[in-house]
């Protein structure tokens, strides 16, 4: 996005030479809610439209001048640092665990990588949820952090339903003045987004024990003023669980197709937007799209319908097929005339015969299928 990419630059280039810039992403643990693809790899790597969700952060996070990625972890983190190895080098950036024994919420984690956050020079440092999926516009973040001056911001965004969440209630200038959980009567429609920036004084109020940074940091911070908040433009979803992955994977190719992104693949029979890797193989008459992502390596045969579904890499779908709203794991074979609906998510290499009907089904790896799951 070209309005990004200038501000982007003249933020970076506003940074003294010297300044390094850190990050602070919470991985958490086990992935629990995206199961059962987390049974083959931490949540963090999961391909979120043919690229580890991780990774669409710390791509927007250099592009804003980060030179540090610390990701708080308390799960597999040698799984993590073997994966983002090559991304060191390929992004010039240096990332580190820090490993929790403990879970520590989401404000803990801050405690623990303090020498990792705070190097003296009073830099601010950007946390944000490994789940989100946004346009990640921290280079506007970071210029109104350091236009009100105070100790933090956070990112909220407009939802339809804010009975459902937590509401930020704030002043014109973005000033926080409280946090209604849930509210019955409206106050307002803003959420917030898991992406904040910190001045280094936050780690004053956080004790090294399992604390929330929503529900016990903010509110102090916002009682004294030193918290406002901003609005975020465009989509945003916590892509954290099955349902909400397939919605955010919709809003993500819908803002690519907007600005004409040459991430998207065009061509017969693709109904866009679709992503789908040059490796894949797509047989004659088939119809794939809108909102479908299919990773690098797979075989899609004759006559296929697949829309709104992720295909992880090296599947392959048999002749005659029909996915909808779905995520087929990786190595996954896919017979003849099956059907797959509603949301079934399929773990990696699960084998599911001719003819088969899959309805919201939660299948785990390397399983054979060869009766229906209806429901």
């Amino acid at each position: 996005n070209a309005e990004y990419g200038v501000l982007c630059c003249l933020v970076s280039s506003s940074l003294s030479s010297n300044q390094l810039m850190k990050a602070l992403i919470l991985v958490g643990g086990f992935g629990t809610r995206l199961r059962p693809l987390t049974l083959s790899v931490p949540k963090p790597i999961v391909e979120f439209a043919n690229k580890a969700m991780i990774l669409h952060q710390i791509e927007a996070l250099v592009k804003c001048g980060v030179t540090q990625v610390v990701l708080a972890i308390n799960y597999q983190p040698h799984l993590m640092t073997n994966y983002l190895k090559k991304y060191e080098e390929e992004l010039g950036i240096s990332i580190v665990c820090s490993k929790e024994t403990e879970p520590l919420g989401t404000a803990g984690p801050l405690a623990l990588a303090r020498e990792l956050l705070d190097d003296g020079s009073g830099d601010p440092f950007f946390v944000l949820n490994s789940d989100v999926i946004c346009c990640f516009p921290f280079a506007e973040l970071l210029a109104f952090h350091k236009a009100h001056g105070k100790e933090g911001t956070i990112m909220v965004t407009k939802v339809e339903e804010p009975s459902k969440y937590g509401v930020v209630v704030s002043k014109e200038d973005g000033q926080i003045l409280r946090f209604v959980e849930k509210p019955k009567e409206y106050v307002g429609n803003k959420i917030n987004a898991g992406i904040y920036i910190f001045n280094p004084q936050i780690l004053n109020r956080i004790e090294l024990k399992p604390t929330s940074i929503e529900k016990e940091i903010f509110p102090e911070m916002a009682s004294s003023g030193q918290l406002y908040q901003m609005e975020l433009p465009g989509f945003w979803m916590d892509v954290g669980q099955p349902k909400d992955f397939l919605a955010g994977m919709g809003l993500y190719l819908h803002a690519l197709k907007q600005r004409s992104d040459p991430k998207l693949t065009t061509g017969p029979g693709l109904l866009g937007p679709v992503i789908i890797d040059p490796t894949t193989k797509i047989g004659n008459d088939c119809l794939i799209g809108p909102n479908v992502t299919i990773g690098p390596n797979c075989v899609i045969e004759d006559g296929v319908r697949i829309r709104d579904t992720t295909i992880l890499e090296g599947c392959t779908v048999r002749s005659n097929s029909w996915i909808r709203n779905s995520i087929i794991g990786w190595q996954s074979t896919i017979g003849r005339w099956v059907r797959i609906e509603n949301v079934s998510v399929l773990g990696e290499d699960v084998q599911v015969d001719d003819e088969i009907y899959i309805n919201g089904g939660r299948i785990l790896p390397h399983k054979a299928i060869s009766t229906s799951v209806p429901e």
